[in-house]
């Protein structure tokens, strides 16, 4: 399957490791930020070198941060670069053909950071936005005419 095709976020999974995690949930959280943007440093430096041996370690640490979250295409991808580069490893090759999944990792990364932070944070607007004139007329501020 392609990882285009993967879940972007399973949110039972989300909300089963908010309620495990309780207070702690929001320290975790900040630690998979720290800890997915150094591993996508390293992905990314050790791809540039065509280190394969040095992709194992920061995507499989990827693998299973993210999984915790409920972060499935983030996941899946990392997965895959750890898959493959063990495999270039054990054959003896370049993992030249990662560049797709290493290229979109960054981006899949910060799309999914804002959706978890978007659902994460308590003080997020969850309503729906108003249309029609009752909608201009809240934005025009206190007192002005629309």
């Amino acid at each position: 399957m392609p990882h285009g095709n993967a879940e972007l976020v399973n949110w039972q999974e989300f909300k089963r490791t908010r309620a495990e995690l309780a207070t702690a949930f929001m320290r975790i959280l900040g630690y998979f930020r720290e800890d997915g943007e150094k591993a996508i440093g390293l992905i990314e430096q050790a791809f540039r070198d065509r280190n394969a041996a040095a992709l194992v370690a920061p995507a499989h640490k990827l693998k299973g941060e993210a999984a915790q979250f409920g972060a499935h295409r983030l996941s899946f991808m990392a997965e895959q670069i750890e898959m493959v580069a063990r495999r270039c490893v054990e054959c003896h090759e370049s993992p030249e053909e990662l560049i797709e999944i290493v290229v979109a990792l960054r981006p899949c990364f910060a799309e999914t950071l804002a959706l978890l932070d978007r659902e994460a944070n308590p003080l997020a607007v969850r309503k729906p936005a108003a249309f029609g004139r009752r909608a201009a007329s809240a934005t025009a501020g206190f007192g002005r005419a629309v």
